[in-house]
């Protein structure tokens, strides 16, 4: 049970080191494209990558038996929170934008705490995210209050994935609930892309960079985070979710030489604390798998 809650962890981490730098690419992108466009792209060449992968045409057969509510409750919020997420990262700094939707997972650890020692975890976690995400940008020009509503909404729709994810896996249909999901979700942008940004969408020379961040943001995180919703409960899940906004962090500062603040260097000692006590906690309370 420790190996498999460890593993569980190590897939989370995983999932979120490749998101982030692929939101770095997909921000380099909107330089070129509009964010509708590039979640579409994304989308696209996701679902084609993953039903390869996996082989979901063996899933046809059981198409009528499934559970549809929950799949379709969470392939939406996949949907959504991919063309929210995406859209406030055109408006705000990537810190801002990280550290505002990570609220939705967070809110969704405060309300699965069930004894008095989450709180002190879920506490470090809420400081060292207030501490990590840049806020004195608010009050600079690139700040814009409708893109933090995107940012939100997709918080929302994190813990909306969170909460059904834990659901769909429990049908013993594998990563087949990922395909149905990012096909799903393509369908319903290509259209909507097709008649807003037609000619954005036949622009070859940037499917490349789509295809890479296809694979980093959706294939290989989606697939992770199934996994690891096998193993965790939505607090540890949500509370370790708070690795996201420093993960952003030092990629940057690796990646695209950003430098780290004291404050942000404490940050990360507050949220690497946060982590680590949940997974702990949760290795020695059963309960909390």
């Amino acid at each position: 049970m420790q190996n498999s809650h460890l593993t569980a962890v190590l897939f989370m981490v995983l999932s979120m080191v490749a998101y982030q730098i692929s939101a770095s690419f997909a921000k380099q992108l909107f330089e070129v494209l509009d964010p509708l466009t590039v979640v579409t792209l994304r989308l696209c060449f996701a679902a084609i990558l993953i039903v390869l992968m996996f082989r979901s045409w063996k899933i046809i057969k059981r198409l009528p038996y499934l559970r549809w509510k929950d799949l379709l409750l969470y392939s939406g919020s996949v949907c959504l929170m991919n063309v929210l997420f995406y859209a406030s990262l055109g408006k705000l700094p990537q810190g801002i934008a990280v550290g505002l939707e990570f609220l939705g997972p967070l809110t969704l650890a405060l309300l699965s705490i069930k004894q008095r020692s989450d709180y002190l975890w879920v506490l470090l976690a809420i400081i060292g995210v207030a501490l990590m995400v840049p806020w004195q940008d608010a009050t600079a020009h690139n700040f814009s209050y409708l893109g933090a509503a995107f940012a939100l909404g997709a918080g929302i729709c994190w813990a909306i994935y969170i909460y059904y994810g834990q659901k769909v896996v429990r049908q013993n249909i594998g990563m087949h609930a990922l395909s149905i999901a990012i096909v799903l979700s393509a369908l319903v942008m290509l259209p909507i892309s097709a008649v807003h940004h037609p000619e954005a969408l036949l622009k070859t020379e940037y499917w490349g960079k789509a295809l890479l961040i296809a694979l980093l943001a959706t294939a290989i995180p989606y697939a992770l985070d199934l996994m690891a919703l096998k193993r965790l409960s939505k607090l540890s899940y949500g509370t370790l979710s708070s690795l996201s906004p420093a993960l952003a962090a030092i990629a940057g500062f690796f990646l695209l030489k950003e430098q780290i603040s004291l404050w942000q260097c404490i940050a990360l000692v507050c949220i690497m604390l946060a982590s680590i006590g949940v997974t702990f906690r949760s290795k020695q309370d059963p309960d909390a798998l």
